[in-house]
């Protein structure tokens, strides 16, 4: 499984606008095959600070992901939201039972 944590600090003035373009990648990413879960998260305590936490199955899944429409919407879109860059962080982890 492989775990993306990606953070996101979003100009207040646009902040309603990122919540719109999160909804409209969140939910078709959760769709997809590879995807074990796809969440969007506001930080308590740093106003418009968001992190996107993403499972999924494998790289291929992750590149299947890149390659939608969905994905490829909000990547074109989010940067005029937001007052620094994306920082994106991967994790390979194994699942323990």
């Amino acid at each position: 499984m492989i775990i993306i944590h990606a953070y996101f600090k979003v100009n207040p003035q646009y902040r309603k606008e990122f919540l719109e373009l999160a909804e409209h990648v969140t939910y078709p990413s959760r769709a997809e095959e590879g995807n074990i879960s796809y969440h969007c998260y506001k930080d308590p305590v740093r106003a418009n600070h968001f992190l996107f936490l993403e499972k999924w199955n494998d790289e291929s899944a992750i590149q299947e992901h890149e390659g939608t429409s969905h994905f490829k919407s909000f990547v074109k879109e989010v940067s005029k939201f937001l007052i620094a860059p994306i920082k994106a962080e991967l994790y390979n982890a194994t699942v323990k039972q």
